[in-house]
């Protein structure tokens, strides 16, 4: 009797480990899936609380005035060249925001019609790339982009880059922060870090260190 409580008491004992490991294995799935997840990407473009930036193609619509229609892309200054008021900062307000200005600016022109309407016809966002690179400098990109996408716009890496430890620097939240990747893989085909850039993100890819 007593051989049979203990053999009873070890399977309830096993059965316990075994949910143990199954629960800290969900887990861990579920953390990997999370941080794959948190990759950093744009924003859908079609949503009114976009902010506007330079090379943004904005088409702006006066329902009661159609003569004063135009389409205009945002300046390196920010600013575009509107009908009767000239120039008119854009960068850095949604499109919603913007409406609402235009409409005052233009209150004494507005007759028929008390509204305007500013789409975004096409968005494009600069990155910077330098250091082993072919062709440092900055790119524009109308679509959501990798570093290493953005590395081959560039031409590409020079020799000497070390692909282990390529950085990218970030503006965020009135500070920067910086991220490394390692893009050595695509050299042998093995796997490599996906990671999406954000408008004005600088990637940095430095040089092997060379020992004379």
């Amino acid at each position: 009797m007593k051989t049979k409580s203990i053999v009873h008491h070890l399977a309830q004992l096993t059965f316990s480990l075994l949910a143990v490991v199954f629960l800290l294995f969900s887990v861990g799935c579920e953390t990997n899936k999370t941080h794959f997840n948190q990759n950093p990407s744009l924003p859908a473009k079609d949503s009114k609380d976009i902010v506007l930036r330079e090379a943004d193609v904005l088409k702006v619509m006066f329902p009661g005035t159609v003569n004063l229609d135009t389409i205009q892309s945002i300046r390196r200054d920010g600013k575009i060249t509107l009908p009767l008021v000239g120039e008119v900062a854009a960068a850095g307000k949604t499109p919603s925001d913007f409406e609402k200005e235009l409409i005052d600016l233009y209150k004494d022109q507005l007759v028929s019609s008390k509204q305007i309407s500013v789409t975004v016809q096409s968005s494009s966002f600069p990155v910077f790339i330098t250091g082993a690179v072919q062709k440092p400098g900055k790119i524009l990109s109308d679509h959501p982009i990798t570093v290493l996408e953005a590395i081959m716009e560039s031409g590409g890496f020079d020799p000497r880059a070390n692909m282990k430890a390529v950085r990218i620097i970030r503006a965020q939240d009135k500070q920067t922060k910086t991220y490394t990747v390692n893009l050595k893989g695509i050299m042998t085909g093995s796997p490599i870090d996906i990671f999406y850039l954000q408008p004005s993100d600088i990637v940095v890819v430095p040089t092997k260190i060379t020992w004379f």
